[in-house]
């Protein structure tokens, strides 16, 4: 039954084996301009303009291809970023690290706490979040780290920071908020060293909800990829002047990078940097909005890039 769900679906979507082959690393042999048109009309049912790329998912792609700051690779690697944090903004900001193991056979599991946080150092998503070594399944988990520790994020997006990353898991403390059950964080998109918005993802394992703000913490009538719920009031986090300060630091005057926080128990605490949000194929609603961020973006700046 369920291979004749996964037919009917592709069926339905051919478009969608991209994006699987993809993933399975079937098209590694496409070249990163041909591939991410591919991807680009896979998933949005749209022709990629890289020549004159005028929306926010254009000039991602544009600066996937184009924009090679060999910085970038330390900075998504969620191991060597610390070493920036510590130098660019301080060591107080940091996740307390518990350990770093080069593979999934190295972690010590009977050391670790009661409650933890693996991450995989070479891309996104691969968390294992334990808030209980007596639940935890921890022949799933190893299962999962070993699957991702194979797995290299630059071919499904051709975001060529994580190409060369080298694969390895760190155990953070397991953070939470004493006033908040739902941990959030907060994700702002920095436009050559300019914060312009602020994202609030919410409810993530029970209906997924996003909502938007400006900087001034105005509420942004529009949606990036998931629903936005208005009538939902999130709280102003009070440091939240320091956050944008601290992340102008670190965003610089790069063409567009989204710096992620954590506030917890009045402290902030610094999350991951992304260069390509969503990989950027995620949908705006309306789809002015994307042509609006895509606006931030002057590629003008960038002409030295492309050769």
């Amino acid at each position: 039954m369920r291979i004749i769900n996964i037919c009917k679906r592709y069926l339905h979507s051919p478009t969608k084996l991209v994006l699987t082959f993809g993933k399975k690393g079937l098209f590694n042999w496409v070249p990163d301009p041909l591939y991410l048109k591919l991807l680009y009309w896979s998933e949005t049912k749209k022709a990629l303009r890289l020549d004159n790329p005028s929306t926010y998912n254009e000039k991602l792609q544009w600066l996937k291809l184009y924009d090679r700051n060999p910085e970038y690779s330390n900075y998504v690697d969620k191991y060597n970023v610390r070493s920036y944090i510590k130098q660019a903004i301080g060591e107080e900001y940091l996740i307390p690290l518990i350990d770093v193991y080069e593979s999934v056979e190295d972690i010590e599991w009977d050391k670790l706490p009661e409650k933890f946080v693996l991450k995989c150092t070479h891309g996104s998503g691969s968390n294992i979040i334990c808030q209980s070594k007596k639940t935890l399944d921890k022949q799933k988990a190893i299962k999962k780290l070993k699957r991702w520790m194979k797995k290299n994020w630059y071919w499904f997006g051709r975001e060529w920071p994580y190409k060369d990353v080298k694969p390895r898991i760190i155990c953070e403390k397991f953070m939470s908020d004493k006033s908040d059950e739902d941990l959030k964080d907060y994700k702002i998109f920095y436009f050559h060293g300019e914060p312009k918005i602020i994202q609030v993802d919410y409810n993530r394992f029970k209906g997924h909800m996003r909502n938007l703000y400006d900087i001034n913490w105005n509420y942004i009538n529009a949606s990036i990829e998931y629903p936005t719920n208005p009538e939902m009031i999130i709280q102003k986090p009070r440091k939240i002047d320091e956050m944008l300060r601290l992340g102008k630091i670190l965003a610089k005057d790069y063409p567009h990078v989204r710096i992620d926080f954590y506030f917890i128990n009045d402290q902030i605490y610094f999350g991951e940097m992304t260069f390509y949000h969503g990989a950027g194929l995620e949908n705006f609603s309306p789809s002015e909005f994307g042509e609006k961020m895509g606006s931030w973006i002057d590629l003008k700046k960038e002409n030295n890039l492309h050769t």
